[in-house]
């Protein structure tokens, strides 16, 4: 676990291809007692670390020429306290692995994003969210967290010690320590019913403001170019775990991935396919209905690789931005077959939460791995600015360091705290460095593409 040589480098790439780098050494410390050793001695040493999960994030945040530190070896539950309703979690736990655990103790997480293969720590650090109108961000679960800061000091926070810390670290792209621990509010579990239909996209907006409030979940899914959306729905029921019909089941699985896939790779060749690919798939929408418990239906498998752009806008917003999305792809005729994810978020206290003090929808926009993507995100996202969007922190985004002062009230308490905590800049990369302290960089990236790795494809 030592340094590398000189002159040897690692090649890593995120989960997209987006972010490629050569690197020193990747670190795994097997304990929190190793991790804040290892992080002192950097500090002192000058080095520059970042943090890895599963390196599912878009943007550059694991991004580094020097350390990168996976947190693999220390995961699980260290403690629960049924009456408080907390778990303590280690901070790289996989929220899969965590899932399985709460449930062999009768708990959960409240709510889950999509995928479930990402660490407690990056979840939260990056803003992760699920959906359903009565539920926070991922964020919003956690009571307490332990930081390593570039000292190699442990740090409690929570909203009794330490509260303005505790506000920055809740979402804090891992720009103030390592969360070493995570004490995560946690619910009894429950299972619920999943179905899945095709809709109308008319219907679906028509019905909008009745489906989020009489469903725990709903999110939905538009096709470009079709008037069908596939609608999603969880609720809890106290009927026995069923894993749906054969038919669902080999939608979920392989219509929506392997067969996906064979449709996307045609459309990475032959461009011009993208209307009739859309056509098909909004004709191939079949109803999945299941029961099982929660942490088993938040996520769906993601075997297709994209790049992806997702931002959040105040809800009241939702309808317009949608239809003005819809109008961009269809007058400017972009060749997307993937289709348009919409989520609905409560608001929240969190000082760099894309939530903050708004009730919200996040629409997230994707392009198959290897086809052109950047004219199409910075169309939408030129929307997305007209209605005060702010970026989901792990996609693939270009905005500013003013441009996130503007948008985000605590910006400047944030970053004075990240300076009392990490003076050297040992967390901070070329990226982080451009938007936390701009004046350190001769330029700064403020195009997808450079902060992106220059890449249109990332193949």
């Amino acid at each position: 676990m030592g340094a590398m040589k000189e002159n040897k480098r690692i090649q890593w790439q995120n989960w997209s291809g987006s972010v490629r780098t050569r690197l020193r050494e990747v670190a795994r410390p097997q304990s929190i007692d190793e991790l804040a050793r290892l992080i002192g001695q950097w500090g002192r040493d000058g080095r520059q670390v970042r943090v890895v999960g599963s390196g599912h994030s878009f943007m550059p945040l694991a991004q580094t020429d020097d350390i990168l530190l996976s947190l693999d070896g220390v995961q699980g539950i260290e403690s629960i306290d049924e009456a408080a309703g907390t778990a303590d979690v280690l901070g790289g736990t996989k929220l899969k692995l965590l899932g399985d655990e709460l449930l062999a103790h009768g708990l959960a997480q409240e709510n889950l994003g999509d995928i479930d293969v990402q660490s407690i720590a990056g979840a939260i650090s990056t803003g992760t969210h699920g959906t359903g109108v009565r539920f926070g961000t991922l964020s919003t679960q956690v009571a307490g967290l332990t930081l390593v800061t570039a000292s190699g000091e442990l740090v409690e926070c929570s909203p009794e010690q330490n509260p303005d810390l505790f506000k920055a670290a809740q979402v804090s792209v891992g720009a103030l320590g390592v969360i070493a621990k995570v004490k995560l509010r946690v619910v009894p579990a429950q299972r619920h019913r999943y179905q899945v239909r095709r809709e109308r996209l008319d219907d679906c907006l028509a019905n909008l403001e009745r489906y989020k409030q009489e469903n725990s979940h709903f999110e939905f899914f538009w096709l470009p170019y079709t008037k069908y959306v596939q609608a999603k729905f969880l609720n809890e029921t106290e009927a026995p775990a069923s894993k749906g019909t054969l038919w669902g089941n080999i939608n979920k699985i392989v219509l929506e991935n392997w067969v996906y896939w064979l449709l996307s790779e045609t459309c990475r060749i032959v461009p011009g396919a993208t209307k009739t690919v859309a056509r098909i798939s909004g004709e191939a929408i079949s109803p999945v209905e299941e029961v099982d418990y929660s942490h088993r239906l938040f996520a769906t498998p993601r075997m297709v690789r994209f790049q992806e752009m997702e931002y959040n806008i105040p809800a009241q917003h939702f309808t317009a931005v949608l239809a003005e999305i819809k109008a961009c792809i269809e007058q400017r005729r972009f060749n997307v077959h993937f289709p348009i994810e919409c989520r609905f978020v409560r608001g929240d206290d969190i000082w760099l939460s894309p939530a903050y003090q708004r009730d919200s929808a996040y629409i997230a926009v994707h392009m198959y791995r290897g086809m052109p993507y950047l004219d199409y995100f910075h169309a939408v996202e030129d929307i997305f600015r007209r209605y005060d969007g702010r970026p989901h922190w792990g996609k693939l985004n270009t905005r500013s360091a003013a441009e996130f002062a503007t948008l985000y009230p605590h910006w400047e308490d944030f970053r004075r705290i990240r300076r009392s905590l990490d003076p050297g800049g040992l967390f901070l990369n070329d990226y982080l460095r451009s938007i936390f302290e701009p004046g350190a960089l001769a330029s700064q990236p403020n195009d997808a593409a450079q902060v992106a790795g220059g890449r249109e494809s990332g193949a």
